[in-house]
């Protein structure tokens, strides 16, 4: 593993999480290549969102590697540990957006803090990201006085705002109906063809991870019990998988 997780973007080893009695996850290895989507399904309650925590350092595993662009995140002090951060882009499951400010500085709000990019650059770059999510004209008003799909085109041009190269999304289309659930699973379409971003999407919708995933992840009880195409999986003769699926194979 070693040598293979110095080549590819994301490599993650026999990774385990439990929470007192409850283990989360049991035992995962999965690697990500360059430009490759990955959706993580399941059911909740199975790991899927602690699993991008650990990705990017917000909690340690108990046992098990991750490593990042070849690094291995448990070694790095708090600096290295920002630094690579920087290179992740991140869409929180509610958008998570600062409800002080208004949608143009939400998206600008990182650029603040670590682009030495000149005031007007920076503001052409988030108007250029918001009219690619459909939000150009919406610059000017505040979190609550937009919908939640808004909010979550919002999350993602914050996310892309420091052209990250990897992209984890948690839960992107949770709480949106159908129609906009769509958009956005179209814009995750977009971003892979356009940007040839990495991304691995946790979600439990498996329509949408057909629509613009390369590879599909199915956890049930920490453990990955399925890895393959849509079809791989309808294919999969496992009861649980099946009734995932929803297959009648």
């Amino acid at each position: 593993m070693e040598s293979t997780s110095r080549e590819v973007p994301v490599a993650v080893e026999n990774l385990s999480k439990a929470f007192g009695a409850q283990k989360v996850l049991n035992g995962v290895s999965l690697q990500v290549a360059g430009g490759e989507t990955v959706a993580v399904l399941g059911r909740s309650g199975t790991g899927k969102s602690v699993l991008l925590k650990l990705l990017i350092g917000l909690q340690a595993p108990d046992s098990g590697s991750v490593h990042i662009h070849g690094k291995d995140i448990a070694t790095l002090d708090s600096r290295q540990l920002n630094e690579l951060r920087r290179r992740i882009g991140f869409l929180f499951q509610q958008a998570a957006l600062y409800d002080s400010l208004t949608v143009e500085e939400n998206v600008a709000f990182p650029l603040h803090r670590y682009s030495s990019e000149p005031a007007s650059r920076q503001k052409e770059k988030v108007q250029e990201l918001l009219r690619s999510v459909g939000m150009g004209e919406q610059g000017h008003k505040m979190p609550s006085q937009i919908s939640g799909g808004m909010q979550k085109r919002v999350g993602l041009a914050r996310a892309l705002v420091l052209d990250p190269d990897i992209l984890l999304f948690d839960e992107p289309t949770a709480g949106l109906d159908p129609i906009t659930a769509g958009e956005i699973d179209d814009l995750i379409v977009e971003l892979r063809e356009k940007r040839k971003l990495t991304a691995i999407v946790v979600t439990h919708d498996i329509h949408g991870a057909k629509t613009f995933a390369d590879r599909l992840v199915l956890l049930r009880e920490g453990k990955i019990v399925a890895e393959g195409s849509f079809a791989d999986l309808q294919k999969n003769r496992d009861r649980f998988v099946q009734q995932f699926v929803g297959s009648t194979v």
